[in-house]
């Protein structure tokens, strides 16, 4: 099957990374008190994770206010709400929270996209809420045990040929999820698919033996490569060839032309307050952009055992093509991820 890709072309890193050189010369405080907009934020940021504590979105969430916080003057609170593959979350950020740039939200517009775009929940995008800071891009892939049965990409679909894999996910809704129905679809493999609720279950069932197969985004397995191997990527180039044994993309392998699958975390708001406040708005976005390219919050996330080279920063329109791309991607394969069952 020919694919067409409608999300993100592979993306410029030499632009992104540049801007990680230094910080701002002048001290936090001082920064602070002079960059408030017109005395915004005036108290706390109260910031709403839509899926469960402790995972890969609260470190990067986290990570990165260590830098924004000096910069607008305020902490950061946080709170976690699964549930729906991050329905919950963007229901109560939208109806319950005040629009008043004090509540933000922090999600991850990959599988949120494709949540939205399938499950139709009581909100609109992009008339409820504005995403205009993307943190990073983290590629999708599949892996194994280091330990498992299946060692390769080609063992990997010869065994699926011959009966049903299952793969462990972190949820249904998921760029990983379509890569992995798009290899189905383009070599005869069947896959059942198996959702857990979060990367860190995901994991746990992997090490467990319950599942030979996963597929999550990459930057999660390298702070678990002693115990995971990363069999190929759906993207057309592995940046982290280095640290996954030159692991290759998966279309090279069977010559398929599945589309480049990333997630990409970003921070938003309430698109009434962006639209009423274009000022405070400006501000939010033009400090995002400064912490973002602080070496503060890249060292910070380095310390957790993460990857720098993912944090790639996209602005507002950038988000908004993403997670547009994302939609039309979603509604492509529609029927399989809603299916009940989740085979292929």
């Amino acid at each position: 099957m020919t694919f067409k890709s409608p999300v993100l072309t592979r993306r410029a890193f030499n632009g992104g990374l540049a801007a990680a050189a230094g910080v701002l010369a002048a001290p936090s405080f001082l920064r602070s008190a002079s960059a408030q907009q017109d005395g915004y934020p005036s108290r706390s940021i109260r910031v709403i994770i839509p899926t469960g504590q402790g995972g890969g979105a609260e470190l990067l969430a986290r990570s990165f206010d260590s830098a924004w916080s000096k910069l607008i003057g305020q902490p950061f609170e946080y709170e976690f709400h699964a549930g729906a593959g991050g329905q919950v979350g963007y229901t109560l950020f939208v109806q319950k929270r005040d629009k008043n740039g004090h509540n933000l939200l922090f999600g991850n517009m990959g599988p949120e996209m494709i949540m939205y775009a399938t499950q139709k929940p009581a909100y609109k995008y992009p008339e409820d809420f504005t995403y205009f800071c993307r943190t990073d891009i983290d590629d999708s892939c599949v892996f194994v045990r280091r330990d498992g049965p299946i060692q390769d990409l080609k063992a990997l679909v010869e065994a699926a040929k011959k009966k049903p894999i299952n793969v462990a996910l972190s949820r249904l809704p998921h760029p990983a999820t379509i890569g992995m129905m798009a290899l189905g679809e383009a070599t005869g493999a069947r896959f059942n698919y198996i959702p857990y609720g979060g990367g860190n279950p995901t994991f746990t069932a992997m090490l467990s033996g319950e599942t030979d197969v996963g597929a999550l985004p990459i930057a999660n397995i390298l702070a678990l490569k002693d115990k995971f191997k990363v069999l190929g990527v759906f993207n057309n180039t592995n940046i982290f060839a280095a640290q996954t044994e030159n692991a290759p993309a998966v279309n090279s392998v069977f010559g398929s032309n599945i589309p480049e699958l990333s997630s990409s975390r970003s921070w938003a708001v309430h698109a009434e307050w962006a639209a009423a406040n274009p000022k405070q708005f400006e501000f939010l976005e033009r400090t995002a952009k400064d912490a973002h390219a602080s070496a503060a919050f890249r060292d910070q996330w380095k310390k957790q055992g993460n990857p720098t080279e993912a944090l790639v920063w996209g602005d507002r329109k950038t988000c908004h093509e993403y997670a547009e791309s994302m939609v039309k991607l979603a509604l492509r394969y529609e029927k399989q991820l809603t299916a009940r069952g989740g085979k292929n």
